[in-house]
């Protein structure tokens, strides 16, 4: 197998283990998701599983994503059904397909932590608390109790448990009190009421977990530790859907053991049995989510619970020099006897077995010295000066290292501000990675400000933000002299500006300028009394100009600009979603509770991508990820390691299932430890340790208690003038961040991105580059909604199917045994119903109609011989030379003695088969045909709004032209200029034409 070339003995031996549980231990760079993806490749190619036999779980979409791609690369024909996601994904998509087995809505909602909080505030009511509502601030303790129902979670306690040991803690405190007073012993003077006191907050805390879960199922909602647990119910009640799954899976891989949670490891377990074909890959070293609920103990348990598991470990390191390894192997070793290594070394020993002893100790295959050392300023300021100073020079030193060479990593997202704060001081091409702060970007404050003016003309600090947009081109005096004149009188900036032929000494343009904002928040201020706020964030952007002005400001800062409207965009859809009446003034109500609570913006940036900068970001952000140069700032007393903070509000003691290490130990500074580990061990070639004296507090700073532990050599404290002096002699010319389209490209593509690009580059620009924020269709409304509908509806049908299988009753009446009534199929339409971008009640109204008379035809003509569908919705990844393609099927029947595959359409049917646009099916049959192995008997449009199928069937010369075309565009795409292709018809159609400088419409 040429994939297995490359690959030493240890990562050989992980990738061709046949049966049985094993163990990967797999240092910080030693090709862990090369050896974890390649035995899955392995198990498909050595046939010993297809791809729906293999479940492979990791912690993040993006390490899936990326698992997904490595192992396109390496199967040679594309593939179909493969399980690769998270756990929540995982559990989630279980979730979705057996609803009515477990009683949870078949249509949950997945709450955010954001949304958890304002469900809690909204009906903070209904919780009998007391101790956890102070009355000056009732909604203090909402975070913590959400982060203890969390933990709880991870635990899987579920309220009935923690009402069952709320009740018995309370119980033997009456029994205590009443034994005390029988036999007429003084009661502990202290003691007593304290205990009385702790039952009594254990209970307020175990009720308002039973009404937080009662809240969530009122709303049809879930939280992420509930797609765990209620999976898991699911299981253990239902035996014949898990005996299901444990028959698909016959083998299963998790990545990053290390940070799963003990409701995640009984999922496992529970998943494995009987045949136990189990596959773990973590590093004990590098388990830094504690926080977050994960159980280090799982990896430390793993062993024992499957005592005959193989155990690879891989220490052969392709990152780093050796002496940076040294450094941190010794280093991470201060936390034994809490690590693996140690512990079966140990066992070993006590058993005397005469195995060989576990060693992690790294060795890397480069002969080249890193650079380790200590810089070390007065002040915060100094200490980021010979953080640039050392950049510079590196980068003018060493001719291959790219500004994405260097990271900058810190201990909290705080301290990223400041650095990302410090270092653009410099100018130095670099970008902020931080998992919150969406509503801080300027475009989105922006957003927020014009959104506030619309709710109320006479906020007039967010007025003056929007008369400062850049594209309006209003001058300075002239803002001045508007500003000072509202003062003089008293007014609102809004009531000058509405009297602006009053003001003194402004300028003709302005007033102008002016005469248009007010056009615009007028118009804008009707739109948005009927139209969703999502509608209205669109709108706004292209009527004023914004979109425009974002476009001139070269493609990575747009396409940066855009994503960061995009996420603000799905934010708003995902609030619509919760909301009966969705409208501005509640959006922005929403918002305002957000920010009351702390929330600054769920924020998701690809790291990877993009354009090549410095990263400067947490060392929690940079785990999987590498950099020739490190530095990790802040290394002083309490900054790293961090002061313990323990949770507000614990979990008791007797409720807790995680296996907890013995002994007398820091658990804080060893998960700090493997912390800093984790940092040390992204430097391939340079790891720089940073730390001042003074920031800003009354006293000096202390060195880390790290930097001691280390033995390295401490810098003496260098002041800033001394920093300058070099820094301003450095070369300003290498500052400007390269603006390259292509490292925006896709991977993979899909027929949609073919598609866009074959009517115009420049539309696909604009879609899959930039990612414009698009005004929607009703039309794309009601064409979702039917398609969800029959999508639900054959799901029920083969939901039935599968239950009434084999029975006398099934046999004999196979369409009245699974197929649900027309009543249902409404039933399913009305909860199916997207009430998007419709332009009035009234064509609301008229398209519900329509599609509720569809789906009485499409019924009646298929009462009495229904088709027997195959699958649903099915995806598959197509290798097309050295290209993949990325498409999903909405429907496969079985017909004859092949298949028959359906494509849904809302569109009028063509007069004649030459206007059909083929090669959407053209490329699900190649997928049929090669992914699937099946064999197309027909290619069906079927056009819903006259119930009438158009058919027909690829010949392999038309395949042949398909595929041709395919390499064509693919290859056209990545070379492209995407330079506009417009017509009148085309613009017409397009859903940029009033943003385009080229459109024709």
């Amino acid at each position: 197998m040429e994939f297995l070339q490359g690959l030493n003995n240890e990562q050989k031996q992980a990738v061709t283990h046949g049966d049985g549980p094993l163990l990967i231990v797999a240092g910080a760079g030693t090709g862990k998701t090369t050896v974890v993806t390649k035995r899955l490749v392995w198990l498909i190619e050595s046939s010993k599983a297809k791809t729906d036999n293999i479940l492979a779980l990791t912690f993040t979409d993006k390490a899936a994503g990326e698992m997904e791609e490595r192992v396109d690369k390496l199967l040679p024909y594309g593939y179909t059904d493969l399980w690769i996601s998270t756990f929540h994904s995982f559990c989630e998509r279980l979730l979705h397909s057996h609803a009515l087995d477990i009683g949870v809505p078949y249509d949950f909602k997945l709450l955010s932590e954001t949304e958890q909080w304002l469900l809690v505030r909204q009906y903070l009511n209904k919780f009998t608390l007391r101790y956890y509502r102070p009355l000056g601030n009732p909604t203090k303790f909402i975070h913590a109790l959400l982060r203890h129902f969390s933990r709880a979670k991870d635990e899987e306690i579920y309220p009935d448990d923690y009402l069952k040991y709320a009740e018995e803690l309370r119980l033997n405190q009456d029994k205590e009190i009443l034994g005390k007073a029988k036999h007429k012993q003084p009661a502990a003077s202290s003691q007593q009421p304290a205990a009385v006191n702790e039952a009594a907050r254990i209970e307020e805390v175990a009720n308002a977990y039973h009404i937080y879960q009662q809240l969530l199922l009122e709303q049809n909602a879930l939280d992420f530790g509930d797609l765990i647990n209620y999976t898991l119910k699911l299981f253990r009640t239902r035996p014949d859907i898990l005996n299901r799954y444990r028959q698909q899976f016959k083998y299963i891989l998790v990545d990053e053991f290390q940070d799963t949670n003990w409701a995640q490891y009984e999922l496992v377990k529970l998943l494995a049995v009987p045949q136990n074909n189990l596959t773990v890959v973590g590093d004990d070293d590098q388990s830094i989510y504690r926080f977050r609920g994960a159980s280090m103990s799982n990896i430390l348990q793993f062993k024992k619970d499957y005592p005959k598991a193989q155990e690879v470990v891989l220490i052969k390191n392709y990152r780093s020099s050796q002496n940076i390894l040294d450094l941190a192997y010794q280093f991470i070793q201060r936390n034994n006897p809490n690590r693996l290594e140690w512990q079966m070394r140990e066992s070993r020993r006590l058993l005397d077995d005469g195995g060989a002893a576990l060693s992690k100790s790294l060795k890397a295959i480069t002969d080249e010295t890193g650079i380790i050392t200590h810089l070390r300023g007065e002040t915060l300021d100094d200490e980021f000066h010979l953080v640039a100073e050392k950049i510079m020079e590196l980068k003018n030193s060493d001719r291959e290292a790219g500004w994405g060479d260097f990271a900058v990593l810190a201990r909290s997202n705080d301290q990223v501000n400041q650095a990302d704060i410090a270092l653009g001081s410099f100018r130095l091409p670099r970008q902020s990675v931080t998992a919150k702060g969406l509503y801080n970007k300027p475009v989105i404050v922006d957003a927020l400000a014009y959104f506030r003016l619309l709710d109320n003309y006479h906020e007039s600090q967010s007025l003056w933000r929007v008369l400062n947009f850049p594209f309006w081109k209003l001058s300075g005096r002239d803002l001045i002299e508007l500003s000072h004149f509202a003062a003089k009188k008293s007014w609102s900036l809004f009531e000058a500006m509405e009297k602006a032929g009053l003001v003194p000494n402004l300028s003709v343009e302005a007033r102008q300028i002016l005469a248009v904002i007010l056009k615009w928040i007028g118009e804008h201020t009707d739109f948005a009394r009927g139209r969703r706020p999502s509608e209205l964030l669109v709108k706004m952007l292209n009527d004023i100009g914004y979109t425009s002005y974002l476009e001139s400001l070269g493609e990575a800062r747009s396409r940066l600009e855009f994503d960061f409207l995009n996420q603000f965009h799905r934010r708003m859809r995902r609030w619509e979603e919760t909301e009966a009446d969705p409208r501005l003034k509640d959006f922005m109500a929403a918002i305002t509770y957000e920010l009351e609570s702390g929330e600054a913006g769920d924020l998701s940036v690809d790291i990877e991508a993009g354009p090549d900068v410095i990263k400067v970001m947490t060392v929690h952000a940079a785990k999987g990820l590498e950099f020739k140069y490190v530095f990790v700032v802040g290394l002083v007393d309490r900054r790293f390691p961090t002061t313990e903070r323990r949770d507000p509000i614990e979990l008791p003691e007797a409720l807790v299932k995680e296996i907890l290490p013995s002994g007398d130990n820091n658990f804080h500074l060893e998960e700090e430890r493997r912390l800093f580990y984790v940092a040390m061990t992204r430097a391939k070639r340079g790891l720089f340790f940073t730390s001042a004296e003074d920031y800003g507090g009354s006293r000096k700073k202390k060195p880390s208690q790290f930097l001691i532990e280390l033995g390295t050599p401490l810098a003496a404290p260098v002041a800033m003038n001394a920093a300058n002096k070099k820094i301003s002699s450095l070369p300003a010319g290498e500052i400007v961040t390269p603006e390259i389209i292509k490292d925006y490209l896709p991977e993979q593509f899909s027929f949609t991105q073919l598609k866009a690009f074959e009517t115009c580059p420049w539309q696909y620009r604009y879609a899959h580059i930039l990612k414009v924020p698009v005004w929607g269709r009703h039309t794309f409304s009601f064409g979702k909604t039917m398609h969800l509908t029959l999508q639900r509806f054959f799901e029920r049908v083969l939901e039935k199917r599968a239950l009434v299988q084999g029975s006398l009753f099934a046999e004999a009446n196979p369409d009245l045994a699974v197929i649900p009534g027309l009543d249902e199929l409404l039933e399913i339409y009305k909860a199916s119903w997207i009430d998007e971008w419709y332009e009035s009640k009234s064509q609301t109204e008229e398209y519900f109609n329509l599609g509720r008379d569809i789906l009485k035809e499409f019924f009646k003509k298929n009462d009495g011989a229904w088709p027997d569908v195959k699958f649903l919705e099915r995806g598959f990844t197509l290798k097309i030379g050295p290209y993949t393609l990325k498409g999903q099927v909405d429907r496969m029947d079985v017909r004859g003695d092949g298949v028959e595959i359906i494509d849904y359409k809302t569109g009028n049917v063509p007069k004649n088969m030459a206007d059909v646009d083929k090669d959407q099916l053209l490329i699900y049959q190649l997928a049929a045909e090669i992914v699937w192995r099946e064999k197309p008997v027909a290619l069906t449009f079927y056009y819903l709004n006259e119930n009438k199928p158009v058919s027909f069937l690829g010949t392999p010369e038309d395949l042949e032209e398909t595929k041709q075309k395919i390499i064509k565009t693919i290859e056209e795409i990545r070379t492209s200029e995407f330079k506009a292709a417009p017509s009148p018809q085309k613009c017409r159609q397009c859903d940029f034409k009033n943003i385009c400088p080229f459109s024709q419409a």
